[in-house]
C-alpha cells in the first residue's frame, strides 16, 4: 500500500467565497484569527503539511479584499480561482482548474476546518485508493436524533424519533476521482439538484462513497463559541505533537 499511495500526489480544493453571516463578525469568518494567525492560515497550512498533498486550490470571493494582505497570497503552492455564488459553484470553478490527467484524485476540504488530524487524511486516502473508491471522513451520530414539526404558531416540536444507528456527520476532506466528482457535480446541477457536499453529488450519480471514521475534533467553525472550541483543540493537538516528538528524540 505505502509503495501505491507514494505514487501520487494530491490537490484540495478549499471553497472559501462565503461571508459567514452566523458569525456574526466583520470579515468572513476564514479570516478571523486564532493565535495571531487566521482560521484559513491554519486550516491551509494543516493540508500542506500533509505528505502526499501538492496544493492547495482556493475558491475565493470576487470582491475578497483580505488574501491580498493574508499570509498566504504568495505562497507557490496556493492557487486562487474565483468562487460562485453556492459552495458547490466554488468547489466546481477549482475542480476546473486541475488537470485530471496530473492528479486524478482531488480532496475538497472546508476552509472552516482547521482542526483536521493528519492520521484521518491518512486513512481515507489509503482505503480509497485501497478500495478504487472515494469516500468522505465522517463520525457515526452519538445523540438520540428527533424529527422535528412545526405547529400553526411555528413552534417546534418533536414529530418522532429517528434510529441513529447507520447515521453519521459528513466531514471534510473528501476525496473523489477528479473527472467523475466533477460530471455528478455539472450533472446535478443541470437537473437543479441541490448539492450540500461532494458526497451528495457523487450519491446522486449513484457512485459508491466510503465512510471513513474520523476524529470528533474535526468541527467546523461556525458560530462565534465554535471559535473558542477550536483555539482549545489546536493548542491542544500542538502540546499532543510536542510531546510525541519529545518523546521520540529521547527514545
Amino acid at each position: 500500500m505505502a509503495q501505491k499511495l507514494s505514487e501520487h500526489s494530491f490537490i484540495v480544493v478549499v471553497p472559501a467565497a462565503g461571508v459567514g453571516k452566523r458569525m456574526k463578525a466583520n470579515c468572513p469568518k476564514q479570516y478571523l484569527t486564532i493565535n495571531g494567525k487566521s482560521i484559513l492560515a491554519h486550516t491551509v497550512d494543516r493540508l500542506l503539511s500533509h505528505p502526499l498533498i501538492e496544493k492547495v486550490i482556493l475558491s475565493l470571493g470576487e470582491d475578497d479584499q483580505y488574501f491580498a494582505e493574508s499570509e498566504l497570497a504568495q505562497r507557490d503552492d496556493i492557487i486562487r480561482v474565483d468562487g460562485g455564488k453556492e459552495r458547490v459553484d466554488s468547489v466546481l470553478n477549482g475542480l476546473r482548474a486541475i488537470n485530471a490527467g496530473e492528479h486524478p484524485w482531488v480532496l475538497v476540504h472546508d476552509a472552516a476546518r482547521p482542526c483536521v488530524q493528519l492520521s484521518d487524511i491518512d486513512r481515507l486516502i489509503s482505503q480509497c485508493i485501497e478500495n478504487d473508491s472515494g469516500g468522505l471522513l465522517a463520525t457515526p451520530v452519538r445523540d438520540t436524533m428527533k424529527r422535528g414539526k412545526k405547529d400553526n404558531k411555528n413552534i417546534s416540536t418533536v414529530d418522532s424519533t429517528v434510529e441513529r444507528e447507520q447515521l453519521w456527520h459528513a466531514l471534510t476532506p473528501q476525496l473523489y476521482k477528479t473527472e467523475q466528482l466533477v460530471n455528478a457535480i455539472e450533472s446535478a446541477l443541470a437537473k437543479k439538484i441541490a448539492i450540500t457536499d461532494e458526497s451528495s453529488a457523487i450519491e446522486q450519480a449513484g457512485l459508491m462513497s466510503l465512510l471513513i471514521s474520523a476524529s470528533h475534533e474535526n468541527i467546523k467553525i461556525t458560530h462565534p463559541d465554535d471559535l473558542v472550541l477550536a483555539e482549545f483543540i489546536l493548542n491542544k493537538q500542538k502540546s499532543q505533537t510536542m510531546i510525541t516528538q519529545q518523546y521520540k528524540e529521547q527514545s
